[in-house]
């Protein structure tokens, strides 16, 4: 099971395909606080609300300085098709080989309907502007996970 995150730790590096193809990195975003979300798959229900959730409070935490991204184990034409069929507007990156998902402790054993499995944990990292860990939650909820974030970073 790979580490998590804590409070202070340096942000792993990355660089992931959009959902266009295009190539993300994480020092895109330097100088700008960034939201980093890890989900299980685009397409499903808690993912979708979750995504929605994202999108519908984009300018809220744009303006406050936050960018947000999306990381999921699906391809780029996956995220593509969630991306137009539930019109969003967060950057979405694609992580098939979990690379990423493992070097942010959001890849490992979890509990699903009561059995250990083995997936995507659904987690959220803030980064703040030189790159460090502000926040890691681990086992978040889908549903009311993003006004959480809102009230918990006081926006």
């Amino acid at each position: 099971m790979s580490e998590r995150l804590e409070p202070g730790d340096v942000a792993p590096a990355f660089t992931l395909p959009d959902a266009d193809g295009s190539e993300v990195s994480l020092s895109d975003h330097k100088g700008r606080k960034t939201i980093v979300y890890f989900y299980p798959a685009a397409l499903t229900p808690g993912c979708t609300k979750q995504a929605c959730d994202f999108t519908d409070n984009l300018a809220l935490l744009a303006g406050a300085g936050y960018d947000v991204i999306g990381i999921s184990p699906d391809k780029p034409e996956k995220l593509a098709k969630f991306r137009e069929q539930e019109d969003l507007k967060v950057t979405l990156l694609a992580d098939p080989d979990k690379r990423v998902l493992e070097a942010y402790g959001a890849f490992g054993e979890k509990k699903l309907y009561g059995k250990t499995v083995t997936g995507v944990i659904r987690s959220t990292v803030v980064v703040d502007e030189d790159g460090k860990v502000e926040r890691a939650l681990y086992n978040v909820k889908a549903t009311g996970h993003v006004a959480k974030i809102i009230k918990d970073l006081g926006i």
